[in-house]
């Protein structure tokens, strides 16, 4: 950070950007890790892009599990909120916030199962987590490589 070389380490590292720009697209990016790795899982009925997702939520994604009564019926579901602020980084930390998110569908604790959990699914998790930690630091020094 000091020699301001951090952008330029993670420009190297991920070079590209991912090209997912819309709710379907995420949608549909979500779910091939859904049917190969949680298919016994609930289902999800909502995964999109979140405009109103910031750090003031301390997060990039969030999941939500809502029960619904109707009649004699409980009807639940899982929905994926994504930040915004994601569309435009590489996909190896989109696929990361992913992982963590869908995580969630088996393990609502950051526990030590929840981990295991995500790297079975991204066996790279902590690294990237890492790479993504430093990505939001150079974003709040205004230095992102990824406009």
């Amino acid at each position: 950070m000091q020699q301001q070389k951090l952008a330029q380490q993670l420009l190297q590292r991920y070079p590209l950007i991912h090209d997912i720009r819309s709710d379907k697209a995420l949608y549909d990016y979500t779910m091939q890790f859904k049917q190969t790795y949680l298919r016994q899982s609930a289902p999800l009925t909502k995964v999109v892009f979140d405009d109103k997702i910031n750090l003031s939520h301390h997060a990039l994604g969030l999941h939500r599990y809502v029960n619904r009564r109707q009649g004699h019926k409980l009807k639940a579901t899982n929905e994926i909120r994504i930040s915004s602020r994601l569309r435009r980084i590489p996909e190896p930390l989109l696929r990361m916030v992913v992982v963590h998110e869908l995580a969630h569908l088996k393990e609502k604790e950051h526990n030590k199962a929840f981990y295991q959990l995500c790297c079975l699914m991204e066996t790279n998790y902590h690294q990237l987590e890492f790479d993504m930690r430093l990505l939001l630091i150079c974003e709040a020094l205004e230095t992102s490589p990824y406009p």
